[in-house]
């Protein structure tokens, strides 16, 4: 009244927001926070007893532990760019490039919705080398049949194109909604100006699209690092190590040979691993 007015107390805010946010953190820290503390105090013991840096120099000396990195490495810097692009291709086609798009995007959905270890299996069916889907197409198209999953060097590729049936599906739909964001003022006065298609994506599009492009890159770099039923199920690793994935090897140490310290100092090596990767996407793909 008058032009008087009523503030609130600050510390009557401060409490207010700190009850409404005290369940998010004790899920956090119950959850998060200290199975990620035992891990790293566990990463430092053996059968119960501390032996500091043995579980890491033991990794770093193991050729398998060593194997299973590279091979993570490899697996990684192959599939996210293929992945992402195909994704994004995806999404192009989707937002105004195709005929009935939402009969498209609920094809889309279908490998989203089916649980990973189902889908390795039916993919596992199929890419048997005597009897399997794949090899008879191939087959009917005049070539070879391939050993897929029982070879060395096909392993891993089978791995990522049953990663990539589930998981560029599922990323075009969030860079779909980046696109739809865009302005179509500023397509609608390049294409006034005379830009071609590929110039208003290169000058237009994907530099508006560098957040959600950053998002799903690092999303699908977590996911990818992490990824482990597909290759239990199908390969165990196999054969001769060239699906080993630091995963798989991580279940291993701990439920197979029973070496909890072990595991423990591998998921911390993966870790930050991860978060080193993770820090150069968000350094290369930040707004200038």
């Amino acid at each position: 009244m008058f032009g008087i007015r009523r503030f609130r107390p600050a510390g009557g805010q401060a409490v207010t927001a700190i009850l409404f946010l005290v369940p998010a953190l004790l899920v956090l820290v119950a959850f998060r926070l200290w199975p990620a503390a035992l891990s790293v105090a566990g990463s430092f013991q053996h059968n119960g007893e501390w032996v500091g840096l043995d579980n890491y120099i033991f990794l770093f000396q193991s050729d398998t532990a060593v194997q299973s990195l590279i091979v993570t490495l490899i697996y990684n810097v192959i599939i996210n760019p293929v992945q992402i692009a195909i994704a994004f291709a995806l999404a192009l086609l989707l937002v105004d490039k195709i005929v009935a798009p939402s009969v498209w995007r609920s094809l889309l959905l279908i490998p989203v919705g089916i649980p990973l270890a189902v889908s390795s299996v039916v993919w596992g069916i199929a890419f048997r080398p005597d009897d399997g889907a794949i090899n008879a197409i191939l087959m009917a198209l005049g070539f070879p049949a391939q050993p897929w999953l029982t070879s060395p060097d096909q392993a891993l590729l089978a791995i990522m194109i049953l990663v990539s049936w589930v998981g560029v599906g599922y990323w075009a739909f969030f860079l779909t909604a980046g696109l739809k964001d865009i302005p179509s003022s500023l397509l609608e006065a390049a294409r006034i100006d005379g830009a071609t298609y590929w110039q208003a994506l290169r000058y237009i599009v994907i530099p508006l699209m560098k957040r959600p492009l950053a998002f799903v890159l690092v999303a699908n770099t977590v996911s990818n690092f992490l990824l482990f039923p597909p290759i239990r199920i199908l390969t165990a690793g196999g054969p001769s190590g060239s699906t080993n994935l630091i995963m798989h090897e991580v279940f291993l140490n701990a439920f197979t040979y029973d070496d909890q310290g072990l595991a423990s100092a591998e998921m911390v090596i993966l870790i930050a691993v991860l978060l080193l990767v993770v820090s150069l996407q968000f350094r290369f793909l930040r707004d200038r």
